[in-house]
């Protein structure tokens, strides 16, 4: 499938695939996207030293380079694992060059992301033990399924319907710990509606530029 680069309203770039009419990042602005859903309204709302984070979507390495910037200045400890079926090239990812927008901070790192070998941990700065996995979500089985935060970055419901359909929700769900928190850009009715039927508690809070809502939802229960 053809991938464009295009550049977004807040100087950061994105992916963009033609076949689908989809970027990979909101066209208002790529970086601010993914702190506002992610960071602030994800990572942030934790109150743990220590935590687990998954995300379905590992894509560019956007979310899980942030991610690292902040255990780099909270000295939180975190254990990322970002799930992809269709990796970006190098090339690619070198050409969106997502360091540069934020002063090179950890560019080898960012850049070591999309070489390591899949299925194996890495500690890429101390605190931030990372495994990116080669698959998609629907085959994927985790022997310890109990993370404390999801980054649920897949494509919108209408460029990847089977993304947001019961079966993986469900799957999805059930990665989480009690208390453990979901977030995304989606706030579509239907899937905030799935949510509630698997035992979450959803909230809608305000979307990043560009879009009015996004979604961040709560595993109740022991």
């Amino acid at each position: 499938m053809k991938r464009e680069i295009i550049l977004t309203s807040d100087g950061s770039k994105t992916i963009f695939l033609p076949e689908l009419n989809e970027n990979y990042h909101s066209g208002h602005g790529a970086l601010q996207e993914a702190i506002h859903v992610f960071i602030r309204n994800g990572l942030n709302t934790l109150d743990r030293q220590e935590l687990s984070v998954f995300e379905v979507g590992f894509g560019t390495g956007l979310n899980a380079y942030l991610t690292m910037l902040d255990v780099l200045e909270s000295g939180k400890k975190v254990k990322y694992s970002g799930i992809e079926a269709f990796p970006v090239s190098s090339e690619m990812i070198k050409e969106l060059n997502y360091p540069d927008s934020l002063q090179g901070k950890l560019e080898t790192e960012f850049y070591s992301m999309h070489e390591l070998g899949w299925g194996k941990e890495h500690e890429l700065i101390p605190g931030f033990h990372f495994t990116r996995i080669h698959d998609k979500i629907q085959n994927l089985t985790i022997a310890d399924p109990n993370f404390d935060l999801i980054y649920f970055d897949a494509f919108g419901p209408r460029a990847q319907g089977e993304m947001w359909e019961m079966e993986v929700l469900e799957k999805v769900a059930g990665l989480l710990k009690p208390e453990g928190v979901l977030v995304t850009y989606c706030a579509r009715g239907q899937f905030k509606r799935d949510l509630r039927s698997l035992g979450l508690e959803v909230q809608s809070l305000p979307g990043p530029p560009g879009k009015r809502e996004m979604t961040r939802a709560v595993k109740k229960g022991h």
